[in-house]
């Protein structure tokens, strides 16, 4: 019988400086750009800013932003602005769990449930 060995892939992303939350003059130039998607491709990733306790910025290769609003706030995710995910896909999708990284010291923080990836336009970096 053959065994399908599943490939897990762990990313976490970390900015060097406290999360980056937009003032109300950089939000308002942020506007949906087509309808939420429920995946995007883990290898077309180029970095992320998470900008607080429920939202993260995805910036794709080619220049695409992505928007996760998570469901419920994630615990200290705007403080820490680490997160990791395990998948058995290429693919992070919105059933998809992220954990929040501690970095000092170093642990696993809470566990939280990802929504929809709506591209955008205007996001800063």
């Amino acid at each position: 019988m053959k065994h399908l060995v599943a490939l897990i892939a762990i990313a976490a992303f970390a900015t060097p400086l406290a999360a980056r939350p937009l003032n109300p003059a950089q939000e308002a130039k942020i506007h949906p750009d087509g309808k939420p998607v429920d995946c995007i491709q883990i290898n077309r990733i180029r970095d992320t800013r998470v900008r607080d306790d429920r939202t993260i910025d995805f910036y794709m290769v080619g220049g695409k932003v992505y928007r996760n609003r998570l469901p419920q706030s994630c615990p200290e995710l705007g403080f820490e602005e680490r997160f990791g995910y395990k998948t058995s896909v290429n693919q992070l999708c919105s059933v998809d769990i992220i954990t929040v990284l501690h970095s000092s010291p170093p642990m696993r923080g809470a566990s939280c449930g990802l929504g929809q990836f709506q591209p955008i336009t205007g996001a800063p970096r």
